[in-house]
């Protein structure tokens, strides 16, 4: 039925790019849609729909669809109700001018579905949509600034729920399908296409009123104990986080209802659907040995899918080279979110935790990028996605609520808010509402910290006179990238001494800053140029601020500036700065008498990183007896659940003794217990995996074992694709990678990358040294096929276990052979091998 059709213009290129974008956003509006999809029970079977796309256009001209499926995908298309003709190509529907007419339009269309973006699996289905990836699914315009209304019904069968954006209107039987049942959904306010979604499949439904308002929750999880647990802990964090974002906006929930879904190894930890949140199941369904760092996890994507209601979903940024304010806004309305949750914790302690180790694992490296980024086409922008625009934007717009008020910013927020609700907007838009509330320049400030990529570097100079007082405290910021770009900010400089300190507050303005608070004080012990944990960039630690701060870090008593030192500290080693052995003696020795629990879970994560990635396999060996006592004790001492979690988890990531391996998997096999830690089925899984890969005898008998006690179906499919991986076999290994070339074998993107970590494992790093180059050469099409994280994880997962200058010269060799290899493709591959590249140099193993 469809053909070619002489008189149409040639098809635009493959992707949305941001002239075609912009030409539609200028000539169509007041766009709905009405779309229905039918999913079929066999997965075999594709899903098939029809869509009717309702506009007012502003001129007769020839009108371009999306729709990246083969042109018999299209069964038929109709306008005005009539039959006709179209060219299809290069992703694209193209309607010729002799059918559109100016003003109201109505195309409907007859569609089968590609399975690129429908997540399905035998009983479950789930859309994400994000960045452009609707087209992939029904035609649309797949933009963001072209929003819709959209009315939606789901036939499926009768035994599944579905979960969608708008308030459920109806369910009936399907007339010519029995057994399934068609769900209509009513009309949603305006969503651009990457926030349209539904879910379908076999799910249990909470259900709970929070201040008036009704809210479900879709979870597959079969351990009823666990579900009474966490249900009504996750129904108050979302109402605290709603009651909390209606204040400070003075908006009221801008949407119809409010569900969540909880999906098993879901791609991210969240993805804002309006009305319809998406979750990783893990997430939000914790067990029993729970640490602070995954409550306060489970908080805070939360608060920040919360918060995206309103900031993403509101208003929406026009093009996604602003993706990055709506993560912005929605990880900093997260930190201010969880504090009356957690009303124990060290804020500011959490904001520097989560956000600058991260941020800084990007910005150090040759693969850093700037918060704000050009973007020609949408079949780039996943790639926009990553720590600078999730950890360092915060920091950056931390500064900027500083530099303006609290009040100010808040109040330019509203206004924000206001003036584009239900509508799209710019950076430079919300920057025009607070330069105009503010005498500071901010255009000026926006464009070292947003629109360039990097961080600064400074260094400290310290002198002292005859009387051993300070006689002058200098701070030099440099650009490592050689632009001489400067990044005004303000810090907290710290003065240590002997039981106490002393923090100087300091306006970095210019290449060199004099602490004039300084002068005639005593000369301290150390000084710490970022004590408060406000400024961003690398400091240098002089000679004998190093040496003290290794020896005596955790005699610092301030909890937040001892984090801020192990920053630095890790900041340093990376540099060279110190050995990487001497960062572990000084973790071991310091996270024993670590008070606070967020220090004590960062220094553990930093001793596992250093001892599998920067230490020799000789080293390892030498050293695990020592370490593995350390663990033991302080899970022994542990006064909770949560710390004694902690304890054990690095304990079993890096055990290597043959007593400590003997002792994990007693545990595993359920002959011993620790006391006060209780194991549910995720840590055993976890202990198996560990011991499995460590070749324990009858490892294949511990996979089989775990695999036929795991209960839910969901984690025992997982753990069915992972073990392949785990293999002593490395010919079994071979045949687990090779799958992946299969996009089939790609779609659970959580699954693959568990594989693909434990085929690199360090214990399999030598023979694991053959992947590397056939992994590096698939991501192209890793980031073609697969979802915004995909990329990143797929090269830091290929990546995490090598330390060996072979790989690092595979590596280069990879880049060097691909020299147009996408701008963005490249920084990230830059980025997951930062660590290798260093490792390489410091184990002594490389040049």
């Amino acid at each position: 039925m469809i053909a070619a059709v002489t008189a149409a213009p040639a098809p635009p290129e493959p992707g949305i790019s941001m002239t075609l974008a912009r030409s539609r956003a200028s000539s169509v509006r007041d766009v709905r849609y009405d779309v229905a999809f039918r999913v079929p029970a066999d997965r075999s079977r594709l899903v098939e729909g029809v869509v009717t796309i309702r506009f007012v256009l502003a001129a007769s001209a020839p009108l371009v669809l999306d729709f990246a499926q083969p042109a018999d995908h299209v069964r038929g298309i109709r306008v005005g109700g009539q039959p006709v003709t179209a060219t299809i190509a290069a992703g694209h529907i193209v309607l010729p001018r002799d059918v559109m007419a100016r003003g109201e339009n109505a195309v409907a269309i007859d569609f089968v579905s590609g399975d690129e973006a429908l997540n399905r699996s035998d009983d479950l289905l789930y859309t994400l949509f994000v960045p452009a990836r609707a087209h992939l699914a029904f035609p649309c315009f797949d933009q963001p600034d072209l929003k819709a209304r959209y009315t939606l019904s789901v036939t499926a069968p009768a035994t599944w729920q579905v979960a969608a954006n708008g308030r459920q209107s109806g369910e009936e039987d399907a007339p010519s399908q029995p057994g399934f049942v068609t769900h209509r959904f009513a009309e949603t306010k305006p969503l651009s296409t990457y926030l349209f979604a539904f879910a379908a499949g076999r799910f249990s439904i909470e259900t709970a009123v929070r201040g008036g308002r009704q809210m479900r929750m879709f979870h597959r999880e079969t351990d009823a104990a666990k579900v009474a647990r966490n249900r009504d802990r996750v129904f108050d964090l979302h109402a605290a986080a709603l009651a909390w974002l209606e204040d400070y906006t003075a908006i009221p929930y801008p949407f119809d209802t409010f569900d969540f879904v909880l999906i098993p190894s879901f791609q991210f930890s969240g993805m804002e659907h309006a009305g319809a949140v998406f979750y990783n199941a893990s997430s939000l369904m914790l067990d029993e040995s729970a640490t602070q760092n995954q409550l306060l996890g489970r908080a805070s994507v939360i608060a920040h899918e919360t918060a995206h209601m309103w900031f993403g979903d509101l208003v929406t940024m026009r093009w996604f080279n602003d993706v990055w304010t709506k993560e912005v806004f929605a990880n900093f309305m997260a930190a201010k979110i969880v504090n009356p949750s957690f009303p124990q914790l060290n804020h500011e302690l959490r904001f520097l935790l989560d956000h600058y180790p991260s941020a800084y694992q990007v910005d150090r490296t040759s693969g850093s990028n700037p918060i704000r980024q050009t973007l020609g086409n949408l079949n780039e922008a996943g790639q926009m996605y990553g720590p600078i625009i999730y950890d360092k934007a915060p920091v950056v717009m931390r500064q900027l609520e500083q530099m303006v008020g609290e009040s100010v910013f808040r109040d330019g927020l509203r206004d924000y808010l206001q003036r584009f609700k239900y509508s799209n907007a710019t950076w430079p838009d919300l920057i025009a509402i607070l330069d105009a509330r503010t005498p500071r320049d901010l255009a000026a400030w926006s464009r070292a910290w947003v629109e360039e990529r990097g961080r600064p570097s400074f260094a400290v100079s310290l002198r002292t006179d005859a009387s051993g007082r300070i006689a002058g405290l200098l701070l030099t910021q440099s650009d490592s990238l050689g632009r001489g770009l400067l990044w005004p900010q303000q810090l907290r400089v710290t003065l240590g001494y002997e039981g106490t300190s002393t923090d100087l507050a300091v306006d970095v303005s210019g290449r060199r800053t004099v602490v004039g608070a300084a002068a005639g004080l005593e000369r301290p012990l150390y000084v710490l140029p970022n004590g408060g944990g406000l400024g961003y960039g690398y400091f240098e630690l002089d000679d004998s601020s190093r040496r003290y701060l290794v020896a005596h870090v955790e005699e610092i008593a301030d909890p937040l500036t001892r984090g801020s030192a192990w920053v630095t500290l890790w900041d340093n080693m990376l540099a060279g700065g110190i050995p990487p052995g001497v960062l572990l003696d000084t973790a071991m020795r310091a996270v024993a008498r670590e008070a606070d629990e967020q220090n004590a879970q960062r220094i553990l994560s930093y001793a596992v990183r250093v001892y599998w990635r920067f230490l020799t396999p000789a080293d390892r060996a030498s050293r695990a007896p020592g370490l593995e006592a350390v663990l033991r004790d302080g899970l022994e001492r542990a006064a909770t659940q949560s710390q004694k979690a902690a304890w054990f988890n690095a304990f079993r990531d890096t055990v290597a003794t043959s007593d400590g391996v003997s002792w994990l998997e007693r545990i595993w096999r359920r002959e011993q217990r620790v006391a006060g830690l209780t194991f549910a089925e995720p840590d055993e899984i976890a202990m198996a995996l560990e011991l499995a890969v460590r070749q324990v005898p009858d490892w294949a008998s511990v996979l089989s074992t775990q695999l036929e006690r795991t209960e839910n179906p969901d984690r025992k499919a997982r753990f069915a694709f992972v073990m392949p991986a785990l293999s002593a076999d490395p010919a079994e290994r071979e045949r687990a990678f090779e799958r992946f070339h299969l996009l089939e074998n790609r779609r659970r993107e959580a699954w693959v990358l568990e594989s693909l970590q434990y085929l690199n494992h360090p214990l399999r790093a030598a023979d694991a040294a053959r992947f590397v180059r056939p992994a590096l050469e698939m991501l192209p099409e890793i980031q073609r096929t697969g979802d915004i994280f995909f990329p990143s994880r797929w090269s830091e997962a290929t990546l995490w276990g090598h330390q060996s200058p072979a790989v690092a010269s595979t590596v280069r060799t990879f880049l060097s052979a691909h020299p147009a290899l996408p701008t963005r493709l490249r920084w990230t591959l830059l980025s997951a091998a930062d660590e290798l590249f260093r490792a390489s140099k410091s184990t002594g193993l490389g040049p």
